[in-house]
């Protein structure tokens, strides 16, 4: 099922029927300020598992999610000082910060040195949705693995029919990814450089 949003006015009630879908873990495309992403609770091991088989992605390979804000990720992240004036000044934006994962993050999503990857869009839709569904979602570009990136959702719809429970509709977006930014040890280094400026 497509649904279709606005992005700079979400309906309260389309946002609603989003949230339902990832509390009973389900999947979800959705538009962020990036490219769109297909997304579930960080808790449910379903989930995360079906966006890896949709994707053709490697279960080992480490899983994003998008916070509501900086205080909900300093439960998920070790966020120092030096982490948090950086994270302050970027977010939000079209950024991923890595950094050392703290107990609540279940060891599927993260990487073998255990870390995370963590995203706050500038993206009315997202900041609703999380506030409707009220814990972090994943966030993985909706595309197979390692091939172009989709801006329309009706070609992701295409892509991956049914295999996806719910389409979030927010316009066509730009093909370019977040930038990826280490802050792990307090040191600034650049993993990828994307749609945000340094």
């Amino acid at each position: 099922m497509i649904i279709k949003i606005n992005k700079e006015n979400p309906q309260k009630s389309m946002i609603s029927i989003a949230a339902a879908v990832l509390k009973d873990n389900g999947i979800v495309v959705y538009p962020t300020d990036t490219v769109y992403g297909i997304g579930c609770s960080i808790f449910s091991k379903s989930g995360i598992q079906r966006i890896h088989r949709v994707k053709q992605r490697q279960k080992s390979k480490p899983m994003s999610f998008i916070c509501r804000d900086l205080s909900e990720a300093s439960e998920y992240a070790r966020l120092t000082n030096f982490a948090f004036k950086v994270m302050k000044s970027y977010l939000p934006g079209p950024y991923t910060f890595i950094l050392e994962a703290t107990k609540a993050i279940p060891k599927m999503i993260q990487a073998k040195k255990r870390t995370v990857g963590i995203r706050i869009p500038k993206s009315n839709i997202c900041h609703m949705l999380m506030q409707e569904f009220g814990a972090p979602i994943t966030t993985t570009s909706a595309n197979i693995t390692d091939e172009p990136i989709l801006t329309d959702i009706y070609d992701i719809k295409n892509l991956f029919n049914s295999q996806i429970d719910l389409y979030i509709d927010g316009g066509a977006l730009l093909s370019e990814p977040s930038t990826i930014i280490s802050l792990v040890d307090d040191k600034f280094t650049v993993l990828r450089e994307g749609k945000g400026k340094i």
